[in-house]
Order: C-alpha cells, then structure tokens, then sequence
C-alpha cells in the first residue's frame, strides 16, 4: 500500500489553482493505486509555524536533555519530519507569490531540512536521508514564466529542486498551471497542465 503525503500552501482554499492542481494529480494517483491512503496536510488552515529561536534550541539539544519548552517548540517540525518519511508519494500545491513559495511552505521546509535526521555531512559532502520517494509539484502562476519573456522570474522550480534534492528527494515532477491571471487561459489552466501527465 502506497501513501500519499499531499501539502497545501495555497492561500484560497479549494478557489486556488494550486490545490485544483494537487487535487487532480492525487485523484489521478489514486486510480493508478486504489489502495492508497492519502495524509492531507494544509499549512494554512493549520497555521503552522514560523522557525523561532526557541524552535532552533529545540533542534539543537539532545532529545534527552530537552525541557517541556524544547519538546512543545519541536512537535511541529517531528510530526512533519515523521509524515515525511512515512509518505512513499509527495504531492506539493504551490502557489507563486511576488515570484516565490508562499511563507507557509518555507516554514514547512524550514521544520523537515534537519542536521542529522533528513540530511547529514559526510567526508564526502553532504547526504540526502530522505530517499525512495516520488515527489509531484502542482504549481500555479498567474503569469507564464516557464519560457518566454518572464523566464527570469523563475525561481521556483529550481530552488525546489535544489533543497528537497539535498535532502534525497531528486524524482521530481512538476506539473505547471499557468497563466491563471490570464483570461483567455484561465479556464483550461489545471485541464493543460494535466494532459501529457503519466502518474506512476
């Protein structure tokens, strides 16, 4: 039995075109494997925190040595790191905001790229632990910056690549709707960056 990690970051709810996005991909996964069971995680509705100082101490100190205060600031980020390794598929709603990821989504990377537990510092350089997984991005963009004019601006691609890589997820897919903003092509947005999907 497979198990679905799917992380919402947009800020409008089921209206977002990044959820629409997320949505149909894990609909899609879902007839590829009956059996799956999805984990649905929404870092609005739940509000999930920002680093603090106090989350760093936390992260810092020995599990055994941690005081009520360290084990209350670290819940948010063991929860996460533990839904993180239970998930055989990762299924990522990201919005662009001022040509980046919302604040939400940072902080939940912020709580999972963890010394020691989702990477480590070899000899060799450093070591992704988080490995075997199948990583699904739906991004949504109210302009097109995949190519084209605006291709500059495209930061997120990359910089998602880069850090959930460092951490041993390289098997990404990312899946845009673009153009959201865009009359003659918001309609279609979701359907287009759907049509040549093959889900595994």
């Amino acid at each position: 039995m497979k198990n679905i990690l799917h992380i919402k970051s947009g800020l409008q709810g089921q209206n977002s075109y990044s959820t629409k996005l997320g949505n149909a991909i894990v609909e899609r996964l879902k007839e590829s494997h009956p059996e799956v069971r999805v984990k649905e995680r929404d870092l609005v509705r739940e509000a999930f925190p920002h680093l603090q100082s106090e989350t760093l101490t936390a992260f810092f100190t020995p599990e055994e040595d941690r005081t009520p205060e360290n084990i209350r600031a670290v819940q948010p980020s063991e929860r996460a790191v533990r839904e993180l390794f239970e998930a055989d598929i990762i299924v990522l709603d990201v919005p662009m905001y001022n040509f980046n990821i919302p604040s939400q989504l940072k902080s939940w990377i912020d709580h999972i790229a963890r010394a020691g537990i989702t990477f480590r510092y070899t000899e060799n350089g450093p070591e992704g632990l988080v490995t075997g997984k199948k990583v699904y991005i739906a991004l949504a963009s109210g302009g097109v910056y995949s190519e084209g004019p605006n291709q500059g601006y495209d930061f997120i691609p990359p910089y998602l690549k880069a850090v959930l890589g460092f951490m041993g997820m390289t098997d990404i897919e990312i899946f845009r709707a673009e153009g959201t903003a865009i009359e003659s092509s918001r309609a279609d947005a979701v359907e287009r960056a759907l049509e040549t999907a093959v889900l595994a």
